[in-house]
Parts: C-alpha cells; structure tokens; sequence
C-alpha cells in the first residue's frame, strides 16, 4: 500500500470512528446548531465519499465540504504528535500520530 493509501485508510479510520480513533472537535459555530442538527453534520461527515482529485489532490481523504440546510460546512483532519504539541512526523504511522478531525462552518475556516 502506497503512503497516501495508508494516510487515507487512517483517516478514513478517524472519521468514521469519530473520537475512538482519534479526536473530534467543533468549532463554536457547530456547537450553536441544534443538536440534531450537530448529529445529522455529523453523520454526514462519517459517511462523506465525494472525493475527487480537485478536492483531494493527495489522495489523503483529509477534508471535504457539504451543504447542510443553508450551511456550508467543511471538515479537516490534521496530524499531531502524541503529545499534541506539534505536527506528526510520520501521519503514516499511527503509532505516533494522532489524528484531529475538526468539523466547521465553512465561514469559520
């Protein structure tokens, strides 16, 4: 498997696992919506598949973007260290990455 398959299938990992395979944030936007709302986003992002090669130049399946009702929400996954102190050396390796999904209002980005 190539490094960019191996980054994708964690990540896909990470966000169809929200917070087992990693960590999960929203921004205060999200966290505004009512919480069905909250649960529909993120139900979209777990079973998010529109990828192509304009928005996943990589092949990473790191973001995406949808509409929900009048928003327009995006979603980005970014590699820490352990420690979450600074960016992973290696996102190819679990055994010293953690992942961080962020799910945003577009307009928070």
């Amino acid at each position: 498997m190539s490094r960019p398959e191996t980054i994708a299938r964690l990540n896909d990992l990470a966000r169809t696992a929200m917070g087992v395979c990693g960590r999960l944030v929203q921004t205060s936007g999200i966290s505004a919506l009512p919480p069905e709302v909250q649960s529909r986003i993120r139900e979209r992002v777990e079973t998010y598949d529109a990828f192509t090669p304009g928005n996943n130049p990589h092949g990473e399946r790191d973001m995406g973007f949808f509409d929900h009702d009048e928003h327009r929400i995006m979603w980005k996954i970014d590699y820490y260290d352990r420690a979450l102190e600074y960016g992973s050396e290696d996102p190819a390796d679990p055994k010293q990455t953690v992942r961080v999904l962020t799910i945003m209002l577009a307009e928070e980005y």
